[in-house]
This record gives C-alpha cells, structure tokens and sequence, in this order.
C-alpha cells in the first residue's frame, strides 16, 4: 500500500520523576529531511532516534519533538562546569584571532553565555540517564506506527482518486482512439485529393517524392502510437500503485511521460474533436499530478 508523505502522531509517558511528550509531524518534500529538537543532555537520544525514523521512513520533510520535564525538581538551576569552561575556552581563541587580524569585538557579557544553550541546566539532570533514555526509546516503535497508520489512510484515499483518475485516462484515450479510427478515411482521401492537385500545378515534378511527402505527413497525423503508449503508462502507474512502498518519484516520473504524450496527441490532432480529447486528457494528468506529490 502507498502512504502519503503528510502524517501526525504524539505520545507521552513518564518514569521515575520524568515526564515527557513527543510530536512527530511530517509534510511533503523531495527527498527526506529530518529535523529532531530533543534535549541534547540526553546523550545518544538524537542518533539512535534518527535511526529509527530512517528504517521508517523513505521522503518528506519531518519534525520530532520531544520535551522532558521532571516531576520531582524544585525548580533549581546549575551551570554546567564542563560546557562552560568549553564556551570559555572558544571565546578566548576568538578573542585572540580577532585582536590579531585587527577587528575590535564588543566585551562578553556573563548574562550572555549564560543564555547559550546547555550553561543552564535542572539540578537534577545529573543524575543517571540510562533509564530515562531507554524508555524514551521504547517508546519510538510505537510513535511511528501511529505515524505510519495515519500516512496509510491517506494514502489509501490517494491511492483511491488515483486509479479513478487512471480510469479517466483510460476513458479519454479510447475516445482519442475511436474518433483518430473514425477519421482515416477521411485523411486519407484528403491526401489523394492533395496528391492529385499537386501534380496538376507541378509539372514535372517527382510523383513518387510528393508520394513519401504525403504520407510522411500521415504518419505525423496517427496519434495510434501516443494513445499505446498512454495504455502503457496507466498499466505501469495501477502496478506501481499496487506495489505499494515508496514509489511517489517513479509516479512522479511516469506524470511527465504522461504529460508528454498528452501534449503530442494534441500537436497531431488537426480536427476540433479530437484537441478537445487531448485537452482533457491534460486536465485529468494534470489533477493526478498534484496527488502524486503527497505520495512517499
């Protein structure tokens, strides 16, 4: 089954003192960005989650969020020694490079390392995290299945207004094909009588030459080859459908070929009918378009 790239999904738990709730949103995008904001003074928290969002998921532009909080603090604050003596020892090195290429920097002030993230953090943050970062994890499998559910919906309903869409395609090609049919003997008397009135005003001229002229000319008028193709590309996109799995790029590639051959049915038509036919056509691809742009 396809999954749409939009989806939601949150989750909160709490262990020993910890709270915390999580938001995982996702929109469209073309390839897959992922943006975590997760405290950082949980060590090992943003890469293992990034791993797992990753098996889970192939496009669209996601955003995790996770807030912590702690059940049981009073609310206290302590500097982190070790970040700030870090902090310290890169502002003295910029500094020093500064006052050597000539450039004057205004003075530190303490009130702005101070909001640099990570000076300040609760009391009780340095306790042992393991628990805590082993049940934040836990939890994971669970959020992206709600996650993936909701995608599936939407994909389901994507997948739905697609093959109605794919019908109408079909529907307008055997239109395009019954009237190009009900046409040939038409064009091809149009192009006896054209022969004919060419080697009267030409003489001398090559008969045989104006002959693979003229049907050089019919050839460029036959739309049978555009409308087998059309065939092709709805057999191919009613296979990717069913497949399933992350195949938005092939959909979207497969709407350009359809396109294509839309836009060359049009350019051959050479009667009213059959432009309507093509115009249509474009409409209906045009429509699918947009839907395939929220498949993954």
């Amino acid at each position: 089954m396809i999954r749409s790239m939009t989806g939601f999904a949150s989750a909160s738990g709490a262990l020993e003192g910890w709270s915390w709730s999580w938001e995982l949103r996702a929109v469209n995008g073309k390839g897959l960005d992922l943006r975590l904001r997760v405290p950082d003074w949980v060590e090992g928290l943003e890469a293992a989650l990034r791993k797992q969002i990753s098996a889970e998921v192939a496009r669209g532009n996601i955003t995790c969020n996770l807030r912590i909080s702690s059940t049981e603090s009073d609310g206290s604050l302590q500097i982190n020694e070790a970040h700030v003596d870090t902090l310290l020892t890169a502002l003295h090195e910029i500094e020093a490079r500064a006052m050597d290429a000539g450039v004057s920097l205004a003075p530190s002030r303490a009130s702005d390392i101070l909001s640099m993230r990570g000076v300040l953090e609760q009391a009780d943050q340095a306790q042992d995290i393991d628990a805590l970062r082993a049940a934040l994890l836990a939890e994971v499998p669970t959020l992206l299945r709600d996650f993936n559910e909701m995608r599936a919906q939407e994909g389901a309903a994507l997948a739905g207004v697609m093959q109605e869409q794919l019908t109408e395609v079909e529907n307008r090609a055997a239109e395009a094909a019954a009237l190009a049919e009900a046409r040939k003997a038409e064009t091809a008397a149009q192009l006896r009588r054209n022969l004919a009135r060419v080697l009267d005003n030409s003489e001398g001229a090559d008969a045989d030459r104006v002959a693979q002229e003229l049907a050089l000319i019919a050839v460029k008028a036959d739309v049978t080859e555009e409308i087998d193709r059309l065939a092709a590309h709805v057999a191919a996109a009613r296979a990717l459908i069913g497949q399933g799995g992350p195949v938005g790029r092939k959909l979207d590639f497969l709407m350009q070929e359809f396109n294509r051959e839309a836009n060359t049915l049009c350019s051959k038509a050479q009667s009213t009918e059959l432009t309507t036919v093509g115009l249509a056509l474009k409409a209906v691809i045009d429509q699918m378009r947009e839907q395939v742009q929220n498949v993954e």
